[in-house]
């Protein structure tokens, strides 16, 4: 045992040393890896924003392409890059500086002096083409073949085969296609540019050259609002139609966007609003500044492809209680071509506050839809609080339907709006209206009400006409609660009403009370709300899209008319 060798104490502080440098190496190794790939991943994309910002394209990147997609540069099949949402242009991230010096993105302007307004050739890319498509030569399929392969016009989105294109195809003047009498052609902005150098303002004479049918439309799409799908359609529409368009809202307000109305012959223009009510309103509240403004002439007709929650106006007018994508962008344009116009009344509601040292001026909101006082009104007040504080929280139409049926449940056991008949006093075109045990009264001024539910005509052996949006009567309506509204949209029961007026007035005499105006809500306290016709909007009414409710009350008027 005495002759045993024991191990030299620097032998295991040895051992111990190279124990805590692998440790060291184990743990930084993979740390100093990842921070490595994290500083190459934010050069790359600086460099990529940096050719995004000094490019004519708008490229936009993305981690996966929706169909099998190849590089226009090195024709490589390729998952995730860049594309273009003006011209549809698609390329690897490698590849990018190249394609943006070699393949020139749609011209908002042309070049030249723009007089021949049927000058100008197609516009081919490679590749990429549409599913589906078909070839202009042979009427075969273009697309088919794994590669990158045939040529589209990124202005009339004709499509060929690479064996189908001639010389004479490739200067052949483009016509627009089918979305023609939409499309506001390059050369025409450049004879415009010409015309205000030389002063002069007689536009029809151009827009004669594009036919009578021609009515340019504007996008003014939301991108915030409801699904937060209103940056993909922007690329959508810059592809079909001329980029300058198209705005998104929330960068270029409407009272700008729409002096583009201005260039365009009189009354020739369309607006297609991609937006909940609110963007509607806001739209048409920047068309009655052009109004004001003496641009009368000028003022357009809109439409609505509805984003928000609620979509009552553009389920009123025929689009819809909500779009998800169901249908293609190009059917969307072709619903608004085959639009008619209609007229809207716009409501102004003035909220007069009480007291003898009240100094402030009257508080003025634009109504397109509805006012309410009552659960309703706190349901949306309670909804956008919370919104306002986690505004990403509330980007799924469902979750926000959910959220709304959560308050409406704790209101039925809390009844905060309760004994509303004591606290008001209602006046139709000055006659005192004695009221039931209410909770909430809502003015009306389209047909539905709380996301599809049409509210005025009931359902039962109770026949209601119609309500009508521009008659100039408003109709009123009371709710005894949260649950009767609940029973109301499932058809299990009827609202209490009220009657028909052109003017109201409701004065809340005391205590707070949750008010709104087309969804947009407050607490008011003691005031005088009064409701007058205010002015006329230029709607596009699609009749394609009907409800069932549509079809039972249309049904419903004929039946009263034969026993009539």
């Amino acid at each position: 045992m005495e002759g045993e060798k024991r191990p030299a104490p620097y032998e295991g502080l040895f051992a111990d040393g190279h124990l805590i440098l692998w440790t060291l190496c184990s743990v930084l190794l993979p740390v100093f890896i990842t921070f490595w790939c994290s500083l190459q991943r934010s050069r790359r994309q600086l460099h990529r924003r940096d050719i995004f910002r000094k490019s004519k394209h708008g490229w936009r990147d993305t981690d996966l392409f929706s169909q099998p997609t190849y590089c226009c540069v090195c024709t490589q099949h390729i998952l995730l890059g860049a594309f273009c949402d003006c011209c549809g242009l698609r390329v690897d991230e490698g590849c990018l500086k190249k394609a943006d010096k070699r393949f020139p993105c749609k011209e908002i302007m042309l070049k030249s002096d723009g007089r021949a307004l049927d000058a100008m050739p197609h516009h081919w890319i490679r590749g990429n083409v549409p599913l589906c498509s078909c070839c202009v030569v042979c009427k075969q399929q273009c697309g088919s073949q794994p590669k990158l392969c045939d040529y589209r016009c990124i202005w009339c989105q004709k499509t060929v085969h690479d064996e189908c294109m001639k010389n004479s195809l490739k200067n052949e003047k483009c016509d627009f296609g089918e979305f023609k009498n939409l499309i506001i052609p390059p050369s025409y902005l450049t004879s415009i540019n010409q015309m205000r150098k030389d002063k002069k303002t007689d536009y029809a004479v151009l827009a004669s050259k594009l036919g009578k049918q021609w009515t340019p439309l504007i996008i003014l799409a939301n991108s915030r609002s409801g699904t937060n799908m209103g940056e993909g359609l922007l690329g959508e529409f810059r592809i079909l139609l001329n980029p300058v368009q198209v705005f998104d809202v929330t960068k270029t307000p409407p009272v700008k966007a729409l002096q583009l109305c201005t260039l365009l012959p009189c009354h020739s223009a369309r607006v297609l609003v991609c937006g909940g009510d609110g963007t509607v309103g806001w739209v048409l509240d920047a068309v009655d500044e052009m109004k004001i403004k003496g641009q009368e002439k000028y003022i357009p007709q809109v439409a609505v492809l509805p984003l928000g929650t609620g979509n009552d106006l553009s389920n009123t007018l025929g689009w819809g209680t909500g779009y998800a994508g169901e249908i293609p962008v190009a059917q969307v344009l072709r619903n608004v071509m085959e639009a008619d116009g209609i007229k809207l009344d716009r409501w102004k509601v003035q909220v007069t506050n009480k007291g003898y040292y009240n100094l402030r001026k009257p508080k003025e909101f634009t109504m397109n839809n509805y006012f309410s006082v009552g659960p309703d009104a706190l349901m949306a007040l309670n909804f956008h609080a919370h919104r306002e504080k986690a505004p990403s929280l509330f980007s799924s139409r469902i979750l926000n339907k959910a959220v709304y049926l959560f308050y409406g449940t704790k209101d039925c056991l809390v009844q905060e709006c309760k004994d509303l008949n004591k606290k008001v006093e209602l006046e139709l075109d000055g006659e005192r209206v004695e009221l039931p045990n209410l909770e909430g009264i809502i003015v009306l001024n389209i047909g539905y009400w709380g996301g599809g539910c049409r509210l005025w005509e009931g359902m039962g052996d109770e026949t209601y006409p119609l309500a009508r949006h521009d008659d100039g009567l408003l109709e009123v309506v009371g709710v005894y609660g949260s649950f009767h509204c609940a029973q109301i949209q499932v058809k299990l029961a009827n609202p209490f009403r009220i009657g028909q007026a052109h003017t109201v007035r409701l004065i809340l005499k005391c205590s707070m009370m949750p008010m709104q105006v087309d969804g947009e809500p407050w607490a008011q306290g003691p005031c005088t709300v009064t409701i007058t016709h205010k002015t006329h909007a230029l709607m596009l009414y699609f009749s394609g899209e009907q409800t069932d409710d549509d079809i039972s009350s249309t049904s419903d008027q004929e039946d009263i008319k034969e026993t009539e």
